[in-house]
């Protein structure tokens, strides 16, 4: 019960749901005389709020803090050693995101674009380290396969045997993951892969389940270009996207620290 209240509370605080309520509220009240100028006001605010947050500036300051709290893993090359902390891995934990079920598509574009990049990276990792196993995690929706199955078909396109995957295909959220994972790797460190926002609040509840983990980022949605180009400064869907992913993560870590679980 709590995790379906926790995910409609959830909805309903993303920015574009904000938004639409305060636009229907505003429009409603401005045919009531004595309200109409609260009406304008929630107008005024929805528009606003929708503007701030589809421009590229706003959302990319708002998801820097997520996406630069741990490093990304360098370019791993052959005639160089790994990094330590890498090295000493014996899994690669690569968290649920999403994917379609359409038939004819191969794995990989049945994935969605945060899927792909967590498994992609993941990936990298594996070929750096051929004793380690990998962890995909990710539930079926009705009778359609896991999102951990999609997940490890593929990983089999991109060259890694089937032998070297294990399933976690009953978790629900990253909590749920994160305390498959403790069950079933022990004291072993792992690589934990998930999306760069998503990164401090899966970190945060790994060490919590008390899993060795080292945060590997993908999928960065807010990277920054070397040098300024004039396009930063636009408006688009992109952009809207990348702050309720923000906002998501936020109320996320919050519930987490409130539980005592950041």
């Amino acid at each position: 019960m709590l995790f379906w209240l926790k995910k409609v509370v959830t909805f309903w605080l993303m920015p574009w749901p904000v938004c639409l309520t305060l636009l229907v509220a505003g429009l409603w009240l401005t045919r009531k005389p004595r309200r109409a100028r609260l009406g304008r006001g929630l107008l005024f605010a929805a528009t606003g709020l929708l503007v701030l947050l589809s421009n590229k500036v706003v959302s990319k300051a708002l998801i820097a803090p997520l996406e630069s709290r741990y490093a990304a893993i360098p370019e791993l090359r052959a005639d160089a050693p790994l990094p330590p902390a890498l090295a000493a891995c014996r899994y690669v934990v690569v968290l649920g995101s999403g994917h379609t079920d359409t038939p004819g598509l191969p794995s990989t574009l049945q994935l969605s674009k945060s899927g792909l990049g967590r498994i992609t990276e993941g990936v990298r990792l594996l070929r750096a380290l051929p004793e380690a196993k990998l962890v995909v995690s990710g539930p079926a929706v009705g009778v359609n396969p896991s999102h951990a199955t999609v997940l490890a078909r593929a990983a089999a396109a991109l060259g890694i045997a089937p032998d070297r995957v294990v399933y976690i295909d009953q978790a629900r959220d990253t909590e749920d993951e994160s305390l498959a994972v403790k069950k079933l790797v022990g004291d072993a460190p792992v690589a934990l892969v998930t999306s760069a926002w998503h990164l401090p609040r899966a970190a945060g509840l790994f060490r919590h389940a008390a899993v060795n983990a080292l945060p590997c980022p993908a999928d960065f949605l807010g990277s920054p270009n070397r040098d300024f180009r004039w396009d930063e400064l636009n408006w688009d869907a992109a952009s809207l996207e990348r702050s309720t992913a923000a906002v998501h993560e936020y109320l996320g870590v919050l519930w987490n620290w409130l539980r005592g679980r950041g």
